[in-house]
């Protein structure tokens, strides 16, 4: 007698409670061996075990993978708007079945393990029974389980359908689900998760080797602007860097691995593909097997302009002109007015600047004078954006005028409003970057409606008409954020919104590059003094409380000494000490405030430009400005 599939799970729960046997004819291979495996770990179908739930290890995780979370937020959103009132929660998990984040409609219920369906939690199958995730996690595969397919009778009333992401070395990055009850199953559901993740996995690959040649490749010439095309990255010389899945599946049994060469793939020599694709339109292509190809040149990378130099030479003689140098690259990093040379910080103003081309939101952290508004402007020039960088600081905007200060006003909106309205701090930053200082003190009111606005960037003007914004917001904070949501002081939706990139700058006492920022920072201050070995080595030494502002005055003030061209080791001592040879404290106070107002004088009385070429802060310029029209 046949039986529905229904039947057959229904058949294998009977048998495992009254038997204790698992019939190997009633399950789906995948689901069977779960099955196993979960018998083999002591789990009971009707006793689930606690949830295992670390909080720790999820703000580790999501600041490690902030690149990875954040375009996996991406498809996630856009996912759950095309399933949206169908009962859905969409889940991304790193590769051990973590849950990363979750998006879902307000009435989805997991039943009575909704506990378990909170990020942090580990849905592997030897805790959680038998899920998608977990299949996933194991074998790697796109995975569905349905209804009465979990171990645990409580996941009964689910539906779950997982597909792996995997990282440019084809290694598992991490896995995209939608659950859903099973009343709302939808047959097409399994395909757009594959699809979001095709999608997820070619975003991470493009970022990764954004400074890399990227090759699309396709049979189908229409299919190459596709998430269905075929992805290499190669070195300028044409050595194999990476391949995404599709590609290795269209080169099978090809030696598709780093360190092969192009030429081990195809019959076309790598330059000569180069140089003939640099017009933008698809080449043909065939690999080894004499299988046929269209190809496409995605970017030229950074590094690719001597080998598109040596191409064309080679291609010189032929009557085709050669490709316009104007195609040499695609992105040049921009030049870095402060310095990385500190292998972690090197690592972050990478990650700033694929996030910043990206327009994802970029949440920067670290103590007071670290260089955190410097590397918020990096992210605005690396973002290529044309608009303004605008600053704005969430701890001294007042409660009552939040909206009109951020949105504007239009003329008339209230008493006291500027005749004409105003256009209000993110209009200003459309089409550039709007960068929200001091994050961690900013009031309740202001989190509100900063919130509605990151919803959908329609910026509301006071008494005027809502419009699209198109910004890149970066934040920043030197306060523990998380502290502040456990006491109600920040809310933590809001952080979900700032923090798809999360970095951490380190204190100065943490750097490695402490000779280079010293150096660097000398040069900016006085360009003709030196210093001396040594003398950074005494300074290297010390306690650095306010970091690299510290440092920059600490050697304004050391540049202040006259008859001196470098900076030496006893005049570290003899600063400490609190004396000068020939200059007492008041002598050295009166050199000081004379640099400042000269230096004003210079700038033409620009007070911004005075403090920003002296390394002091704007409060020292104005002392200096009184302190002289007081002895007038």
């Amino acid at each position: 007698m046949d039986f529905s599939h229904e039947s057959r799970v229904q058949a294998a729960h009977v048998a495992l409670r009254d038997r204790g046997s698992l019939p190997t004819d009633l399950l789906a291979p995948d689901i069977y061996d779960s099955w196993r495996l979960c018998i083999d770990a002591g789990l009971e179908p009707s006793a689930p075990r606690p949830v295992h739930y670390d909080a720790t290890r999820l703000q580790d995780a999501r600041r490690e993978h902030s690149l990875l979370r954040g375009l996996a937020l991406a498809e996630m959103h856009t996912l759950h708007q095309q399933i949206a009132g169908t009962n859905f929660m969409i889940a991304f998990a790193m590769p051990d079945g973590m849950l990363l984040d979750i998006v879902s409609d307000q009435d989805f219920s997991g039943g009575s393990e909704s506990e378990r369906l909170r990020p942090g939690t580990l849905w592997s199958e030897t805790l959680c029974g038998t899920n998608a995730l977990g299949v996933v996690a194991r074998t790697k595969r796109r995975a569905t389980v349905h209804g009465a397919e979990h171990f645990f009778t409580g996941f009964s009333n689910l539906t779950c359908m997982a597909s792996p992401v995997f990282s440019p070395d084809g290694s598992l990055a991490g896995i995209l689900d939608a659950t859903s009850d099973c009343r709302s199953r939808q047959t097409h559901t399994a395909a757009l998760v594959a699809m979001a993740a095709a999608q997820i996995e070619n975003g991470l690959f493009r970022e990764r080797h954004y400074r890399d040649i990227i090759i699309a490749f396709h049979a189908r010439a229409e299919y190459l602007h596709t998430m269905s095309a075929a992805l290499l990255a190669c070195s300028p010389d044409g050595v194999l860097l990476a391949a995404n899945s599709q590609a290795r599946l269209m080169l099978q049994g090809l030696p598709v691995v780093p360190t092969r060469g192009f030429q081990d793939l195809f019959k076309t020599r790598f330059g000569d593909f180069i140089a003939l694709a640099q017009n933008h339109s698809p080449q043909r292509l065939q690999d080894k097997r004499a299988s046929t190809f269209y190809a496409a040149l995605e970017n030229g990378g950074p590094k690719s302009s001597l080998l598109l130099v040596n191409a064309r030479a080679k291609l010189a003689a032929e009557p085709k002109p050669a490709p316009s140098p104007a195609s040499d690259t695609m992105h040049a990093r921009p030049q870095l007015d402060f310095v990385a040379a500190d292998k972690s910080v090197a690592r972050i103003v990478g990650q700033v600047e694929a996030a910043a081309l990206r327009r994802m939101p970029i949440l920067i952290r670290g103590q007071t004078g670290t260089g955190k508004e410097q590397l918020a402007r990096f992210a605005h020039r690396a973002s290529g954006r044309k608009g303004e960088f605008i600053a704005v600081n969430c701890a001294a905007l007042p409660d009552s005028l939040v909206e009109a200060e951020l949105f504007g006003y239009a003329d008339g909106a209230f008493t006291g409003a500027r005749k004409g309205g105003a256009t209000g701090l993110v209009r200003q930053a459309n089409g550039g970057t709007l960068f929200l200082d001091e994050i961690g003190d900013m009031h309740l009111v202001l989190q509100a409606v900063l919130l509605r606005f990151l919803d959908d960037w329609i910026v509301r003007p006071v008494g005027g008409t809502p419009e699209k914004a198109d910004v890149l917001l970066v934040s920043a904070t030197n306060l523990p954020i998380e502290k502040a949501i456990a006491e109600g002081r920040f809310r933590p939706d809001l952080l979900y919104r700032l923090d798809t990139l999360d970095v951490m700058l380190p204190p100065l006492d943490q750097r490695s590059d402490f000779s280079a920022i010293a150096r660097h920072l000398l040069k900016r201050i006085e360009p003709g003094m030196g210093i001396s070995d040594t003398a950074i080595d005494r300074l290297a030494a010390r306690n650095w409380p306010g970091n690299i502002r510290e440092l920059r005055n600490q050697l304004a003030r050391l540049t202040l000494v006259g008859g001196r061209n470098e900076i030496d080791a006893e005049m570290i001592e003899l600063r400490a000490a609190g004396s000068v040879p020939g200059m007492g404290t008041a002598t050295l106070h009166d050199a000081q405030q004379q640099k400042v107002l000269h230096t004003y004088l210079e700038c033409g009385g620009n007070i911004a430009k005075t403090a920003r070429q002296l390394g002091v802060s704007r409060n020292t310029v104005y002392r200096a400005l009184d302190a002289q029209r007081e002895h007038r």
